[in-house]
């Protein structure tokens, strides 16, 4: 070999750098510290993953180095570890051996084309390759014409769609969607639109699928589903690139254990009461599977023990989830690998450690006590036949059930701050029309499930007079002498922390998913709610439109996530008009009161609306606590596309993106303080992967299992 003077220097100095900087780290016994090095110094911005099966499930923590390289790993568990770098512009370096109280030096590896670097982007980069149909083909022509449903009036009724009805539930970048599995093209021997039929009969959520196409226009769709992937797979990448963490974002710490199993899916996970962070302190956490099983899993983070506790159901004719159609999986083959009866989708903490969970526990058919010619002062109102899903409470104490028979249908639920510690309900669909509720004290004190529950349908004081009247239907033309019903329902519900309203959130308006637009609502209950309770609702601004979620901070505020693609808040204050009368039917009477927060990431290219991304949140969570330590009130919005938790500080938004596994995402969060005088080791946000594909994922394929995070804002990069 030859005597190369200039490059044996150039080591040496790198060498030197790396073993300065490396001392320049100071770790504990628990620690894991080093630098990270590439071809040109020092890689800012970069994760760096530590992960060990050694403990009783598998457990890994993510930390991002700082300007100089360098990364400390806190407070990791006894293990034999490995430990690897992931960044943009890089592929995954090699693994390396290392022990919680050593100093590591890691070397990056450049991705060697584009197309190696972008298996690392998040899915939206991807995602928003699709050519979504250009504004001039809406109003749709049919089937006979250009394929696109004529319901779909404008160009955003179909991008609601695509991110409501298909992002929502299947991180659609993700690597398992944006290749065709082998087994669709064989079938469909090579037919791309063929292949794409195939796969969307796939598996046990092919009726949600068929919906969805259905509203969509089947053939238009599958065609131009079938054109992003073969593009594709012909080579071409994502015309955008993120941004490596900058300034606050390099301060996160992920730290995450499997839980669960491969074959099911979590819809939320909680860990305390959002009334009261310091409730559970180093506690349990736990999941709702929805629809996947009746198993709610269970984390002990403090042992890293993993558990499972099943939801009993009152009557045995509910209907399991292996009931529902599907054709044959590319990852499962004929294997029907949901069976759950209980679909639970929400769950909530009380303060006397009760856990209450939105979850069936019978047929849809109600008892007579809802129905017409009922004595309960609510279905004299409202009489409803059917409820989806209903209320269980676990005692986490002596570990008995309850099962309540709701009236009407649950989806997501909240604790009131009353003296009877109500328990407020969504319904998910429009169907209903009503918001529900739970006297929880009363129901605890005398198990009387038909005295303790109550229901209203959504009126709107159109009159003006300030109290409810005799209203008309929501398909009634206004009447000046009376009140007008809406026919919405709550998908997002918050009590409010400053006054007795109820906060809501419907992006379904009617019978029909695609009737648009959706609402913010606010509700206050007055005396006798079923009676008394009167709504304002308010749409978004003019361009904007899909809000899913709702939360409500302690000034008031309400926010939520547009599938538009922002971050949006609504403050009542700020209205200048009358709030009431003729002229807030419609919910246009308030664009004042919002402010929009623009998504990161890029728009699709057939989309003109410079306001939003192509990236849509799936819900929002406002940290009335400071429990993740970016300060009282934040917003957090969980960003399916962005594979990231997206925080608005002081106006600017700070995007915490979860690197491993590929593919993060969730569809709630909450935060909890173990130690109130413990700094920021004291304090984190909880979430678990929400997807309802997993093995979707870039990393770890068909078994990978749902994983539980810990998510932790530290005073710098290198804080133990």
């Amino acid at each position: 070999m030859k005597w190369n003077p200039t490059a044996f220097v150039i080591t040496c100095l790198l060498t030197i750098f790396s073993l300065s900087a490396s001392a320049q780290v100071k770790i504990t016994a628990a620690d894991i510290g080093g630098t990270v090095n590439g071809a040109s110094g020092p890689e800012a911005g970069v994760w760096v993953i530590a992960e060990t099966n050694d403990l009783p499930t598998k457990f890994a923590k993510i930390v991002v180095t700082d300007d100089k390289g360098r990364f400390l790993i806190p407070e990791l568990p006894s293990a034999n570890y490995q430990v690897w770098v992931r960044g943009y512009g890089l592929v995954d370096s090699v693994k390396q051996n290392a022990k919680p109280g050593q100093l590591v030096n890691l070397k990056a590896v450049q991705a060697p084309t584009a197309k190696a670097a972008a298996q690392y982007y998040p899915g939206m980069y991807w995602y928003s390759m699709i050519n979504v149909p250009k504004d001039s083909e809406f109003p749709g022509t049919g089937e006979k014409g250009n394929g696109i449903p004529d319901v779909m009036k404008k160009q955003y009724y179909w991008v609601d769609t695509l991110k409501n009805s298909c992002q929502s539930c299947h991180a659609m970048g993700v690597k398992g969607i944006r290749e065709v599995p082998e087994l669709f093209t064989k079938k469909a021997n090579g037919d791309s639109e063929l292949a794409w039929a195939y796969r969307t009969q796939a598996g046990q959520a092919m009726a949600n699928m068929a919906l969805g196409l259905g509203r969509m226009g089947p053939e238009r769709t599958l065609t131009i589903l079938a054109d992003w992937t073969d593009r594709i797979a012909k080579g071409e990448v994502p015309f955008a690139k993120p941004t490596r963490p900058q300034g606050i974002e390099r301060n996160a710490v992920y730290t995450m254990w499997n839980w669960s199993d491969a074959k099911y899916y979590l819809h939320d996970a909680i860990s305390t009461d959002k009334r009261n962070p310091t409730l559970n302190a180093n506690g349990l956490i736990y999941g709702s599977p929805e629809e996947s099983t009746d198993l709610v899993p269970t984390l002990d983070p403090k042992t890293n023990v993993v558990s499972q506790i099943k939801m009993p159901f009152l009557d045995p004719k509910t209907p399991s989830s292996l009931e529902l159609p599907k054709a044959e999986s590319a990852y499962w083959g004929d294997e029907k690998i949901w069976d759950g009866h209980t679909s639970i989708h929400n769950l909530i903490w009380d303060q006397k450690e009760n856990l209450w969970f939105a979850a069936k526990i019978r047929p849809s058919s109600n008892p007579d006590f809802c129905k017409k010619g009922s004595d309960h002062p609510s279905a004299k109102v409202a009489p409803l036949n059917e409820s989806a899903r209903q209320i269980t409470m676990y005692d986490t104490k002596t570990k008995e059930w309850s099962l309540i028979n709701t009236c009407f249908t649950t989806h997501h639920l909240y604790f009131a701050r009353d003296k009877n510690d109500t328990l407020w309900t969504s319904a998910g669909s429009p169907a209903s029309g009503v918001v529900g509720w739970l006297n929880t004290k009363m129901y605890l004190e005398t198990k009387d499930e038909k005295k303790s529950q109550g229901w209203t349908p959504i009126i709107i004081d159109t009159n003006g007079n300030g109290k409810r009247d005799e209203y008309v239907e929501a398909n009634q033309a206004l009447d000046p002498t009376k009140d007008k019903r809406v026919m919405a329902a709550f998908y997002g519900v918050q009590p409010s922390p400053a006054d007795d309203s109820i906060w809501g959130q419907s992006m379904d308006v009617g019978f029909s998913r695609i009737n648009q637009p959706g609402y913010l609502i606010r509700l206050v209950p007055g005396s006798d709610p079923s009676n008394t309770a009167l709504a304002e609702i308010y749409q978004s601004p003019e361009g904007t439109f899909g809000s899913r979620g709702v939360d409500v901070d302690s000034k008031g505020v309400a926010w939520t996530v547009l599938a538009s693609g922002q971050i949006a808040s609504f403050d009542r204050n700020k209205c200048k008009g009358p709030l009431n009368g003729p002229t807030t039917a419609e919910g246009k009477h308030c664009p004042e009161g919002w402010t929009l927060y623009r998504l990161p990431g890029p728009q699709f290219k057939n989309v003109k609306d410079p306001k939003g991304s192509a990236d849509g949140a799936y819900y929002i969570w406002v940290d009335l606590h400071n429990t993740l330590g970016l300060g009282k009130d934040v917003p957090i919005a969980s960003s399916s596309g962005g594979e990231a938790l997206i925080a608005v500080v002081n106006g600017k938004l700070v995007t915490l993106r979860i690197p491993y596994p590929l593919g993060f995402f969730t569809k709630n969060v909450d935060g909890r303080i173990d130690d109130i005088n413990g700094g920021w080791k004291g304090r984190a946000v909880w979430t678990t992967s929400g997807t309802r594909n997993n093995f979707h994922s870039g990393d770890g394929g068909k078994e990978l299992p749902p994983k539980v995070f810990k998510v932790q804002i530290r005073p710098n990069p290198l804080a133990n």
